[in-house]
């Protein structure tokens, strides 16, 4: 199983061991599930919690909301939506999410992952508004969990996810467990 606890680095590094070993993995068949520890702004519950048996889809927001209202949007219900970007700032991020939000797209979910938002930059005019109060908002927004640190996007320690499958998705704490392959 790949695991990706730590994500860091900068765009354009080449692939770290994680990325690797997933890749070697799902090339033999043998990718079964990939885990990872939220940051503090994420879905942490007293409980563990269970989906099982949902349509893994998503990839940049971005391009995921440029896609709105055309025939190319994915009208996927009761999946994982997993989403990162990279060089979008905060209010950017917050407006992408209002668009797939206000369209319905989120709330036909069963889970939100965010991958890793990278390579922005925070200047003094932000007053502090920064991801986190985007993550916090976006929770406040929907009933259904809204996980984070997703090791995928634009950094080199990323796992591979299986677009389109049916996956599982156990969380306990701040430790989050993604997997397939076993239906």
């Amino acid at each position: 199983m790949c695991e990706g606890f730590g994500v860091g680095g900068v765009s354009g590094e080449t692939p770290d061991d994680i990325m690797e070993d997933c890749f070697a993995d799902l090339l033999m068949g043998q990718g079964e599930g990939a885990g990872w520890r939220q940051d503090r702004n994420g879905h942490i519950s007293e409980n563990d919690f269970v989906i099982e048996d949902a349509t893994l889809w998503g990839g940049n927001l971005t391009v995921l909301a440029s896609l709105i209202g055309t025939p190319y949007f994915p009208d996927i219900r009761e999946g994982i939506l997993f989403i990162e970007d990279v060089a979008e700032h905060p209010y950017r991020i917050e407006r992408m999410l209002t668009q797939l939000m206000r369209s319905g797209v989120l709330a036909r979910q069963r889970a939100i992952v965010l991958g890793q938002f990278s390579a922005y930059k925070l200047t003094s005019h932000d007053s502090g508004f920064g991801l986190p109060k985007v993550i916090g908002w976006l929770r406040n927004q929907l009933n259904i969990p809204v996980y984070t640190n997703l090791p995928y996007g634009h950094v080199p320690t990323k796992v591979l996810l299986p677009f389109g499958l049916k996956v599982d998705l156990t969380s306990s704490g701040r430790d989050v467990l993604l997997y397939w392959g076993h239906h």
